[in-house]
């Protein structure tokens, strides 16, 4: 799979930056800016050429035949979304027990503008005890990257100041539907 990560990233004329690194295989990759369809493609692949084991949870209602043949191989994991079970539990649950499993999250938890990120890919690193990768794709210089590594405080207000900071430059494909909540400017 590095191999045609690599091979699609060509096609579209985009670089990876980044290497493999051992709190890769357990850990919390956020994925931004999140505005178009095309940015799972595009980690997605750089997540391959990482080499990591990466999973992304998706509502269990999308996983029919075939569809759900190609979403378990990208990394999907099935999630039921009924009242009374609660992902963050079910990532923390799979981080704890598995030392080889990593997931990505959009903190903007669509693609559409939104006011404010969602806390869940905090909440989970913390609980886990992993770190958060701040992966990217800027579509201005077409470069997808690992990004960096982030270790939580517990201070959430300041830990997101620096984490969307750290997006501030990041060109999404669809600038005007990229928010980061304004924190970075306090």
């Amino acid at each position: 799979m590095k191999y045609f990560g690599k091979f699609i990233l060509w096609i579209f004329g985009w670089k990876f930056e980044g290497f493999p690194q051992k709190e890769m295989k357990n850990c919390v990759f956020i994925e931004a800016p999140h505005t178009s369809m095309w940015d799972f493609v595009f980690g997605r692949c750089g997540l391959w050429i990482l080499g990591v084991n990466a999973h992304f949870f998706i509502k269990r209602e999308m996983f029919f035949f075939p569809l759900g043949f190609f979403l378990k191989a990208l990394g999907g994991v099935p999630v039921n979304r009924k009242k009374g079970l609660n992902s963050i539990d079910i990532a923390v649950d799979k981080l704890k027990n598995n030392k080889d499993f990593s997931i990505i999250i959009t903190p903007e938890g669509t693609r559409k503008y939104t006011e404010n990120w969602k806390k869940g890919f905090y909440v989970i690193a913390q609980k886990a005890n992993v770190p958060i990768y701040l992966s990217f794709l800027n579509y201005k210089k077409k470069i997808a990257s690992s990004g960096e590594l982030f270790f939580p405080t517990g201070d959430y207000e300041k830990d997101l100041a620096y984490i969307q900071n750290f997006y501030r430059d990041k060109e999404a494909k669809y600038p005007e539907n990229f928010n980061m909540s304004k924190l970075y400017q306090k």
